[in-house]
């Protein structure tokens, strides 16, 4: 049975790993597109948005309500895939600790 020491240096690793991967995370870029990529939004796997890219076709009065919804679909797209590389880079991150059965991390 781990005594305590190593129970503490193993949380205290665990948190150190966690930091780095989340830092890690805004380093990450996906790119969610809408209307057959008129619009696109680039955004970090940790769900910030860097840039929005829109066709100069849709740029026009009578276009607006196609615009923001062309919007609101590729933010929705950026969005899930920033939560799927995030996902998939912390368990990454993850697999190789020890941690005690049912243990489950916040991400």
């Amino acid at each position: 049975m781990k005594n305590i020491d190593e129970i503490l240096a193993m949380a205290q690793n665990v948190q150190s790993e966690l930091e780095k991967a989340q830092a890690n995370l805004d380093t990450i870029e996906v790119e969610g597109a809408s209307g057959g990529g008129l619009v696109k939004v680039k955004a970090s796997a940790k769900g910030r948005i860097i840039g929005i890219a829109i066709d100069d076709s849709l740029i026009q009065v009578s276009e607006k309500q196609m615009l923001e919804d062309l919007l609101t679909a590729a933010f929705n797209d950026a969005r899930a895939k920033a939560d799927a590389v995030s996902g998939t880079e912390m368990s990454k991150m993850t697999s190789g600790l020890q941690l005690p059965p049912g243990f489950k991390l916040p991400f």
